[in-house]
């Protein structure tokens, strides 16, 4: 490889990196990892990109994008810490590139509904933030691909550059989840204490009586919960 060469890959590489910093920045999960998928995609040209995020409480990988549609599978498909390639490669904070037969690989485990893991050439890397791994890209090519150094590399790059924004993103979602819950909560509690005053019913009783209008109804208990305190406001200012 010329002198030349080497300062066109090295200004193109830079390049690239200084996009990935300006235009990962969104703090919605969702939105964030799509934006990943694309930046991965177009580095290595790969006919499919997986994003998986890793569950610290239970310590397992969790699809959270993908490249190519896939709504029924996203949070559904999960492994283990060190389970797969995926697995390892989060364990191990290691890169992994596979240029042909990944599937075979003894470490691949095999996800029937993902068309992907038939594909030949595989690339995994770990997305990093200060303290550790918080989640796992994957590159795959239906042919067979030999991934360059510079390939390897810059999609190593990425993740570590990422990694701070997706942590931080995490976080967010879990606040709002945790947030949500709690005024469901609330919602829950108000809609038993109505429940208990109009029928003399205990706080055990109420609640059941909840879960059975949510049944029957096909209604979450917060939907079921609101609908009773609609209607006992509508009867107040009767």
């Amino acid at each position: 490889m010329t002198n030349t060469k080497k300062l066109n890959d090295l200004k193109r590489e830079l390049s690239l990196l200084y996009n990935v910093a300006q235009s990962v920045h969104s703090l919605e999960i969702n939105e964030l990892l799509n934006e990943i998928v694309k930046i991965a995609s177009d580095v290595t040209k790969g006919d499919s990109c997986l994003i998986y995020i890793l569950d610290k409480e239970k310590k397992t990988l969790v699809l959270r994008a993908s490249k190519n549609p896939h709504p029924d599978l996203l949070r559904k498909i999960k492994m283990k810490l060190g389970e797969g390639i995926t697995g390892w490669v989060a364990a191990e904070k290691k890169a992994v590139a596979i240029s042909q037969g990944a599937n075979k690989d003894p470490r691949f485990k095999f996800f029937r509904s993902l068309p992907e893991d038939r594909f030949e050439a595989f690339v995994s890397v770990p997305i990093m933030y200060k303290h550790g791994v918080c989640g796992v890209i994957n590159v795959q090519h239906k042919k067979s691909h030999q991934h360059s150094e510079m390939e390897i590399n810059l999609l190593s790059a990425i993740g570590k550059l990422v990694g701070g924004a997706v942590e931080n993103a995490i976080l967010i979602e879990e606040s709002l989840a945790l947030r949500e819950l709690l005024e469901i909560r609330k919602l829950i509690e108000r809609a038993k204490g109505i429940l208990m005053k109009k029928n003399h019913l205990s706080e055990n009783s109420a609640y059941q009586k909840l879960q059975k209008e949510s049944m029957n109804s096909r209604k979450s208990l917060k939907e079921v919960a609101e609908a009773i305190i609609s209607t006992d406001k509508l009867s107040f200012r009767t």
